[in-house]
């Protein structure tokens, strides 16, 4: 069996601690035959996105790292993503530079999961870990054309460590949920691509745009957008 390899890069700075288990993440989530490659975004990050200006200075250092790993041709990277739900440096939609671009596709997590959510006709929300975030991925969702079937985001207000504390980012979803779920939403993303979800009675369901959108980019075994 041939295999896909996926280069992913990390929005902001991390201790390798925290790289080790993301990968450890992707090794368990990735379908047979999807190899995934994690690698720190570097230095010229921020190391959380909490404010606008970090959030821009992730974009254009995830941009910076995406050019220069996509530009190794002997790297035989299939195909690249930030692993971040808010899409850093994904094009919004497909040739928006004018121009046939050459090698690897970079697809997004959110754009993958959001897409397919809309695609069936499903109103979904999102729940967030802080207000910057919130507002980068309502964003998004309006950039890509999805906000007609969003029914908004909720936000957790929790510390950056939440992220790797499953039991802390799930305790914190009951009432979100359920304030989605009264907009009309029957499907939620978890808004980080590093939390892992788990079983629970809510309101809506909780997607998980990581797993997903790993699945869709599996399709037909075809990397392309």
């Amino acid at each position: 069996m041939s295999v896909m390899r996926a280069f992913a890069v990390t929005p902001i700075h991390l201790p390798d601690e925290e790289i080790s288990r993301r990968q450890d993440r992707y090794d368990r989530l990735a379908p047979p035959g999807f190899e995934i490659v994690l690698r720190d975004v570097g230095t010229a990050a921020p190391a959380a996105l909490d404010t606008d200006a970090a959030v821009r200075a992730s974009e254009r250092a995830v941009e910076s790292a995406l050019d220069a790993a996509l530009a190794d041709r002997t790297a035989g990277w299939d195909l690249a993503f930030p692993d971040c739900v808010l899409d850093p440096a994904v094009p919004d939609g497909v040739g928006t530079d004018g121009a046939a671009t050459a090698g690897p596709t970079v697809h997004g997590l959110l754009k993958l999961s959001a897409g397919f959510l809309a695609a069936r006709g499903e109103r979904f929300g999102a729940v967030v870990r802080n207000e910057a975030i919130g507002a980068e991925l309502t964003r998004r969702l309006a950039a890509y054309g999805l906000v007609a079937y969003s029914a908004g985001v909720e936000v957790l207000d929790l510390p950056f460590d939440a992220i790797a504390d499953t039991a802390t980012w799930n305790a914190a979803l009951g009432g979100a949920v359920t304030r989605l779920a009264e907009r009309g939403a029957t499907a939620v993303l978890n808004g980080c691509s590093a939390v892992d979800v788990e079983p629970a009675d809510l309101a809506a369901r909780i997607v998980d745009p990581t797993a997903l959108a790993l699945r869709l980019l599996t399709v037909e075994g075809a990397p392309t957008a």
